[in-house]
């Protein structure tokens, strides 16, 4: 592993069950993500305007550069149905140096 040269982010956020896959490719398309996961489906148990509230929701995976992050956030707060969508990032500390030039690679225009 090594330490990013272009350091690399994880984002976070949900959708409702359906809505993450034309997101994702559009993220993708648009250079903002190198890569989006949609996992499967799942319950999500939370507070909203003071009760709780259960929804089925898609938890969706996000890889970008950290250049990339006010961008990304302003495109998804665009496509996102949600009044107040989940934006969390981690960044990676370090990763196989070939992944994380490809995600550079992807999210700006370059080969790979």
């Amino acid at each position: 592993m090594t330490q990013p040269a272009q350091q690399v982010a994880i984002v976070l956020t949900t959708f409702g069950v359906g809505q993450a896959t034309a997101v994702a490719r559009m993220l993708v398309d648009e250079r903002l993500a190198a890569c989006v996961n949609v996992l499967p489906a799942m319950t999500s148990i939370y507070r909203w305007e003071g009760a709780v509230q259960q929804d089925s929701e898609e938890q969706v995976v996000i890889k970008t550069s950290t250049d990339r992050l006010a961008a990304l956030e302003a495109r998804l707060r665009q496509l996102h149905p949600y009044e107040l969508p989940e934006f969390l990032v981690i960044t990676a500390d370090a990763g196989a140096e070939a992944y994380l030039k490809w995600v550079g690679a992807s999210t700006h225009g370059g080969p790979v």
